[in-house]
């Protein structure tokens, strides 16, 4: 998804009207200052940040000598320049919108060939494998549950529990965020934030906008902090709904494109080691997921909730208003009950295929020929043959429905496996991580957080999942270099990815969240920046001790 989509709204505090009208100006001078249209037609079609990307690639092809050496050594380095030239191509393309996100990350496919980086056979394997097979069967089922509201009936079932009688601000806001963390585990962060936001933005409309007013002085000023109170809780809701996102995506493999990445980087570098499956990756994901939630949740409450916010809400909001929400969605029917069953055996599925070294999941059973792709599509596929009951010869899904599938994420996940490939084939990961060669012999408490604050730092200017292709290949080599374990560099630079919590640009679940107008950026940085210390405290507490357990970054590499 483009991180860099319309706001569809802007906050009265981001915008100020200007206290003087501007200076007249007649025809001539306007004349004069307007560009060109031919200018005008090159920037409307965004032809320089087209040809930002060639010429980005042909500096670096001009300009930048890696051969040390002659001979064989001097190929190679050529060869590494050239993965770095299309690096900038697509890099740029990728950051600027030149062309659509799933065009720009089509790139490789005909750079590679024509920069000698890989054959064109090569490169195309990239963009189809497990892992990308268990994001397209978990978006099928996202789907699915989005068209049948289940998400809805959850977060209402769940909100109206924790609403409260008369309402209390932190239960509904633990309501309301629990539940988006718990949807997010499951499906695609950016998917979650799609579909949990107009729930949340639906209770808001219960509650009035603007500033408030009232009749005489008194009644004014008791309306006017009763309205403020409403604005604070409104941003609460907004900004628990993005991080919860983002937060929930970072337990499973399924609920975050950087997951998916390392696991499919961590194959590509190390196949002989044992794989992240989605059970070793949960006993890990899930605790560092909750420390984060509850940091979130404490955060929301003492910086937007005060005494007086649930008096301020009761006169918009209660139980009551909640109950008969939900009474319109009716009882579920047979489809919502299939969907929810067939989600449930996944997520059993899932959690089984490998257990432990002593107790084999039910893989053994196929010589451990499958992987968590393999039964996201056979459970996806089962939406296609289970009939709905609505109406005769209707299954559960049909392809029509699948129209919306986030096409633009696959590929991108495609271009981060065939980009790390480049890296690893081409050697411009030697070269590149000789830079940080200065953490050899460091501490694992100043590993960790170094890694993941370079990954958090360039994740809030671009995509999580860019952030994750780009240096994840840097810090495979890098652990090589200064031996120490791989996981310590690469779980702390996917874990780092994952907290772009301080800007619009960060994720795409940021923009969402910016464009209700409920929020500005001055919020998303309050509330941001001490998520992401506490993420980079936790993850520094939990590498050493409980990644030692799941990934054996304590055992010789």
């Amino acid at each position: 998804m483009d991180k860099r989509g319309s706001f569809g709204g802007t906050s009265s505090d981001d915008v100020e009207a200007p206290l003087l009208p501007p200076p007249a100006r007649d025809d001539g001078a306007q004349e004069l200052r307007s560009p060109p249209s031919w200018v005008r037609a090159l920037l409307a079609h965004r032809y320089p940040a087209v040809a930002a990307g060639p010429a980005a690639a042909a500096a670096v092809c001009a300009l930048v000598d890696l051969a040390v050496g002659g001979g064989a050594h001097a190929r190679h380095h050529r060869e590494a320049r050239n993965m770095l030239a299309v690096l900038a191509w697509v890099f740029l393309w990728w950051v600027t919108g030149a062309v659509p996100l799933a065009v720009a990350s089509m790139a490789p496919l005909f750079l590679f060939p024509l920069f000698g980086v890989s054959s064109a056979d090569a490169v195309a394997k990239a963009y189809m494998d497990d892992v990308i097979s268990l994001v397209l069967g978990s978006f099928i089922l996202a789907l699915a549950i989005e068209h049948y509201q289940i998400h809805r009936r959850l977060a209402l079932n769940i909100t109206s529990l924790f609403c409260g009688e008369p309402v209390r601000p932190p239960l509904l806001l633990l309501g309301i965020t629990g539940t988006t963390f718990f949807v997010s585990m499951w499906i695609h962060n950016t998917a979650c934030t799609v579909m949990m936001m107009p729930v949340a933005t639906g209770i808001l409309q219960r509650l009035p906008r603007g500033g408030g007013g009232g009749g005489g002085n008194a009644g004014a000023g008791t309306g006017t902090g009763a309205h403020d109170e409403v604005r604070r809780f409104s941003k609460a809701v907004v900004l628990g709904v993005v991080y919860a996102s983002a937060i929930g995506g970072m337990a499973t493999l399924a609920g975050t494109g950087v997951n998916i990445i390392l696991v499919g980087m961590w194959s590509t570098y190390f196949p002989e080691q044992e794989p992240i499956t989605f059970s070793s990756w949960m006993s890990f994901g899930l605790p560092m997921a909750l420390i984060l939630f509850l940091a979130l949740w404490i955060t929301l409450c003492l910086m937007f909730c005060s005494n007086n916010t649930g008096n301020a809400l009761s006169g918009y909001l209660d139980r009551s208003h909640l109950r008969r929400e939900l009474s319109l969605l009716g009882p579920m029917v047979f489809a919502e009950k299939m969907v929810l069953a067939v989600f449930g055996g996944l997520i059993v599925l899932w959690m089984t295929r490998n257990l432990t070294a002593d107790i084999p999941g039910w893989g053994a059973l196929f010589h451990n020929n499958v992987g968590d792709g393999t039964v996201t599509i056979m459970m996806a596929t089962l939406l296609f043959i289970i009939p709905s009951r609505k109406n005769k010869g209707e299954k559960l899904m049909d392809w029509d429905k699948c129209r919306k599938l986030q096409w633009d994420i696959i590929l991108l996940l495609g271009a981060g496996f065939a980009i790390a490939e480049g890296f690893r084939s081409s050697g411009l990961t030697d070269i590149l991580s000789d830079g940080l060669r200065f953490l050899k012999g460091a501490a694992t408490v100043v590993i960790v957080p170094v890694a993941c604050v370079v990954s958090g730092v360039v994740t809030e200017f671009t995509s999580d999942d860019a952030t994750t292709t780009l240096l994840l290949p840097l810090f495979a080599e890098l652990a090589k270099a200064i031996d120490v374990h791989p996981a310590l560099l690469m779980v702390s630079g996917a874990v780092g990815a994952q907290l772009s919590y301080l800007l619009p640009t960060g994720s795409p679940s940021n923009v969402i969240g910016f464009s209700t107008g409920h929020i500005t950026i001055k919020d998303l940085v309050t509330t941001g920046l001490p998520l992401k210390l506490v993420g980079i405290a936790a993850l520094t507490v939990l590498m050493p001790t409980l990644g030692s357990q799941v990934f054996g970054t304590n055992s010789k590499f």
